[in-house]
C-alpha cells in the first residue's frame, strides 16, 4: 500500500499525539473549568496550531537543526535557547510521567506504579535498541486508538446517563470560566505531537511545506474532533463533578454506562496510545539533549543510549514525585513556556523563511505564555523552580568547561 506525503504526514503526527492529553487530561480539567471544557479544547487547538506553524517555518530555516533547542539559539542566543531547553525537559518529563501513569490507571489500575515504572522501562529499551517507529506502524496504533475511543463514545451515548450532581458556573471559586485558561493549557497536552512532522530528527522523513500545509491543520482538526467527541460522551456519563474526581475518566464512563465488558479492549486501546506516545516523547527529549552536547552546554558522549538514560530518570522522578494530574500539568507548563520562546525565535524569521504569516507567531506566542502563566499553582511553581535549577546547572556546567578548557591552553 502507497501512503502518500500528506497521508503519511497526518499519521505519523497522530501517533505521537493520541496519549495522555485524551486519556486523562479531562478529569483536571473539569475540576478548573468544570462545563467550559469545549471552549477550552477550542483555545487549546489554536494555540497548538500556531505552535506547528512555527516548528514548521523554523525547520525549514535550520532543515539541520536538532530541534527547538537549535531554534532557539539560532534566533534568540544561547541564554533564552538554555531557558526554552530546559522548560522542554521539564515539559516532557511531566508528559512521560502522566503517559506512564495512564497506562497504569487504564491497564493496571492495582498497581499503577509498578506498571508506569515499567513502561518507561520497556520504551527506554526500546530507543537504546534503536527500534525505529514506522509509517505503517503509526497507522496501526491511530486505528487501534480511534476505534476504542468510537466504541467509548458510542456505548457514552448508547445508555441514558444517570442523575449527576450540578456543579455552579464559577461563582463563588467553584469550577467554571474562571478556570478556562488553565482548562485548556492541560488540554493542550493532546495536540503536542505535532513536532513528528513539523520537525523531523535527523534521519527521519522530511516532508514539504505543501504536505504540511494540509497534514498540519488535518492532524489537530482531527484531535479536535476525537476529543470533543470523547469529552462530550464522558461529560455525558460522569457530569463534570464526577469527572473532575475520576483518575481514569473513560474507564469510569464505560462502568457507569454499563460497559464492564469493554474494560479490556479499553485497556488495550490505552497501552498501544502510552506506548506510541511515550516513544516519541522520550525521541523529543533525545533531541534537546542532544543539541545542547553539540552547542557545549552538556557534556558531549559518545553512545547515545546515555540520553535515553537521561530521558527515562527524569519521567521516573516525575512518576514517583507528582500524582499524575499534578505530572501533567507541570508537563503542560513546561511545553508551553517552551514553545514561548519557539513562537518568539519564529517571530523573527526572515520574510524568505516563511510559509506561514509572522502573525501567527505572535499569536502562538501570546498564547502561550497566558496558558502557561494560567497553570496551577503546585504545578508553576514546581516548573518555576525546576526551570531555576536546569539554568543554573547548564550555567554552572558551562563556566567549568570554560575553566578546564584555559587550564589545557596553559599547559600547552
Amino acid at each position: 500500500m502507497t501512503v502518500t506525503p500528506r497521508a503519511g504526514a497526518v499519521v505519523l503526527a497522530l501517533g505521537a499525539t493520541l496519549g495522555a492529553g485524551v486519556f486523562t487530561g479531562f478529569a483536571p480539567a473539569a475540576a478548573l473549568a468544570g462545563p467550559w471544557l469545549i471552549p477550552g479544547l477550542v483555545l487549546a487547538a489554536v494555540t497548538a496550531l500556531c505552535c506547528a506553524f512555527s516548528t514548521a517555518d523554523q525547520h525549514r530555516a535550520y532543515p539541520d537543526a536538532p530541534g527547538g533547542y537549535a531554534y532557539i539559539r539560532n534566533q534568540l542566543g544561547p541564554w533564552p535557547a538554555r531557558i526554552g531547553a530546559s522548560a522542554h525537559l521539564v515539559g516532557r518529563a511531566g508528559i512521560a510521567a502522566a503517559l506512564a501513569g495512564m497506562f497504569g490507571a487504564y491497564v493496571v489500575p492495582e498497581y499503577r506504579v509498578a506498571a508506569a515504572l515499567g513502561l518507561i522501562v520497556v520504551v527506554t529499551a526500546l530507543g537504546v535498541a534503536g527500534f525505529e517507529w514506522s509509517a505503517r506502524l503509526s497507522m496501526a496504533a491511530v486505528g487501534v486508538v480511534v476505534g476504542v475511543l468510537a466504541l467509548v463514545v458510542l456505548v457514552c451515548f448508547s445508555v441514558a446517563p444517570p442523575e449527576n450532581p450540578v456543579v455552579g458556573d464559577g461563582v463563588g471559586g467553584g469550577p467554571g470560566f474562571d478556570g478556562l485558561m488553565g482548562a485548556s493549557l492541560l488540554l493542550f497536552t493532546a495536540f503536542v505531537g505535532f513536532e513528528r512532522v513539523t520537525a523531523p530528527q535527523r534521519g527521519d522523513r522530511v516532508f514539504s511545506a505543501r504536505a504540511l500545509h494540509f497534514a498540519v491543520p488535518v492532524v489537530i482538526g482531527v484531535v479536535l474532533v476525537v476529543c470533543i467527541a470523547v469529552c462530550v460522551a464522558v461529560l455525558r456519563q460522569l457530569g463534570p463533578a464526577r469527572l473532575a474526581l475520576s483518575p481514569a475518566p473513560l474507564r469510569d464512563a464505560l462502568i457507569v454506562a454499563d460497559g464492564r465488558w469493554l474494560l479490556p479492549v479499553l485497556g488495550f486501546g490505552a497501552a498501544v496510545a502510552a506506548v506510541s506516545s511515550l516513544y516519541f516523547v522520550f525521541a523529543s527529549s533525545r533531541r534537546t539533549l542532544v543539541g545542547m552536547a553539540e552547542a557545549g552546554d552538556l557534556p558531549a558522549v559518545r553512545s547515545s543510549w546515555a540520553f535515553e538514560v537521561v530521558s527515562a530518570l527524569l519521567a521516573v522522578v516525575g512518576v514517583v514525585a507528582l500524582p499524575p494530574s499534578t505530572a501533567l500539568a507541570v508537563g503542560a507548563c513546561g511545553t508551553a513556556f517552551y514553545y514561548g520562546f519557539t513562537n518568539a525565535s519564529a517571530r523573527v524569521l526572515l520574510q524568505e523563511d516563511r510559509t506561514w504569516p509572522m502573525r501567527t507567531a505572535c499569536l502562538g506566542l501570546g498564547l502561550s505564555v497566558l496558558l502557561a502563566m494560567s497553570a496551577p499553582a503546585d504545578a508553576l511553581v514546581i516548573t518555576g523552580v525546576v526551570l531555576a535549577l536546569g539554568v543554573g546547572v547548564l550555567a554552572l556546567g558551562r563556566g567549568l568547561g570554560r575553566v578546564r578548557q584555559a587550564a589545557r591552553e596553559a599547559v600547552r
